[in-house]
């Protein structure tokens, strides 16, 4: 059954164009006219029309800390008890409902797809639940009960940080990150498969290395090799030693790393290894274009060209990375050099991609004392660049693509006014009316289908915190 929705204005790979009618089948665009009016049966949405958002970065579980770790001036330390301390109350019943809340509130932000950074692999002192990946299927649930899209970034975890002395053991919460060595790892994750539940496919299982402090030198060449290796071909009973190549190769799968977030982290892996983690990466054959490289704050020129130069992403978190003070990233000079630029939420201080865009350029003016770093053009792209979470097929109302689509309220106290070219620079995501996921409508009137997310996220949270913490 084909359906149409009309837009007055859409933002497409041309360009703004003016009433814009886009035809709809089995999850797809089938049509692009411009200039037509609305015609019986359409449905119109209102305002600016954007491609679906998406979010290259998130931590579920983080969104149980927001408005609660600034005791002290809130050092990324005492940030980081607290989030131990929520990690070790959850259950697959509590992950499930937190996300399911997380994810809403991302729809209602315009958040299509989300690519989740997911670690919070075991039970209580890393005790295997019966099904290993029963917290990773938690998240599963939690994206298709809201209607938007999952990369499931099943990620490396095996130690507890890198020092003078070599690498720690994990500890406390973090045993449950951690599955022992890579090929564990890899043997877990690989019982996950992309999947169709009766529509569209809304599951792509990538990977993720932590970090260099988490993930041993040995061990990084191993994640790679799994994320770029077919399913099919996986060897459950030989060492998974086959050397990963540069690009995107037969598994096809994303490859995230946290990526010198602080120059600590640098600092570290200069002592052990007399490179930098973007020097390591490159040596472990680890670069490449399937790589996005989460933060990429602490660079050097040399970081930033062999980023360019494997055309990987920099995913960039600005909300998370000044929560944190964690500094400004070298955003422009990145893309300069050839690597992509994709947005996430990260520990979600804040879920509005449209801030995280904006964010990108603001930070950028604050670092250079120039206006103009990215354009409007530039922001969207990356908060659309579903192609660094697994979905090459999203983020662009053209013929052919998933039928994502964001209406943006052009009439509130922050867009009334505004150019739809430039509605990225002044809207944020409560000016989000209606969202589109593959077609089907998750969110009308500003309000997900859910119901109340607020009161979602408000029962999620409250059993997972203590007064202190």
């Amino acid at each position: 059954m084909s359906t149409a929705f009309h837009a007055r204005h859409a933002h497409l790979p041309t360009g703004v164009a003016a009433d814009v009618r886009i035809t709809v089948q089995d999850g797809r665009i089938t049509g692009v006219e411009t200039g037509i009016p609305p015609q019986d049966g359409d449905h119109r949405l209102p305002g600016v029309v954007l491609p679906g958002l998406a979010n290259a970065h998130s931590h579920a579980f983080h969104r149980a800390l927001r408005g609660r770790t600034h005791h002290g001036g809130g050092t990324f330390w005492s940030w980081r008890e607290t989030m131990y301390a929520v990690a070790a109350r959850l259950d697959p019943d509590r992950y499930l409902a937190l996300a399911r809340a997380t994810y809403a509130e991302m729809a209602l932000a315009g958040i299509t797809a989300v690519g989740e950074f997911h670690y919070l692999h075991h039970g209580p002192g890393g005790k295997r639940y019966m099904d290993p990946n029963v917290m990773g299927k938690a998240l599963v649930q939690a994206a298709a009960d809201v209607g938007i899209r999952l990369t499931l970034l099943d990620t490396c975890y095996l130690v507890g940080g890198l020092d003078g002395a070599g690498h720690r053991e994990l500890e406390g919460a973090q045993l449950r990150f951690g599955d022992g060595d890579a090929r564990t790892w890899a043997l877990r994750v690989d019982d996950l498969r992309d999947h169709t539940d009766g529509g569209p496919a809304h599951l792509r299982v990538g990977a993720a290395i932590h970090s260099v402090r988490a993930v041993p030198r040995d061990q990084l060449a191993t994640v790679a090799s799994w994320a770029r290796t077919a399913p099919a071909t996986l060897d459950r009973t030989a060492p998974l030693s086959t050397p990963p190549t540069s690009g995107r190769g037969e598994g096809g799968r994303p490859v995230h790393v946290h990526l010198s977030e602080q120059p600590a982290e640098n600092d570290v892996c200069l002592a052990a290894h007399g490179l930098t983690p973007t020097g390591l990466l490159e040596a472990e054959g680890v670069l490449g274009p399937d790589l996005s490289a989460v933060h990429a704050t602490h660079l050097t020129d040399e970081d930033v060209a062999l980023l360019g130069r494997h055309r990987s992403y920099a995913c960039f978190c600005p909300t998370t990375e000044r929560d944190l003070a964690d500094g400004i990233g070298p955003a422009r000079a990145l893309r300069d050099a050839g690597a992509r630029l994709s947005l996430g939420s990260d520990q979600h201080a804040v879920i509005d991609l449209l801030e995280e865009a904006r964010a990108l350029e603001m930070h950028e003016r604050l670092d250079s004392l120039e206006r103009g770093r990215f354009t409007p053009v530039d922001l969207l792209a990356a908060a659309t660049a579903h192609d660094s979470i697994g979905w090459p097929d999203a983020g662009r109302i053209e013929v052919g693509a998933r039928a994502d689509l964001v209406a943006v309220r052009d009439d509130t106290v922050r867009t009334a006014g505004t150019d739809p070219g430039q509605v990225v620079l002044a809207a944020t995501s409560a000016d989000v009316d209606t969202v589109v996921v593959d077609g089907r409508v998750v969110v009308q009137d500003g309000r997900h289908r859910l119901g109340d997310v607020g009161r979602l996220l408000s029962e999620a949270i409250h059993p997972l915190v203590a007064p202190t913490d």
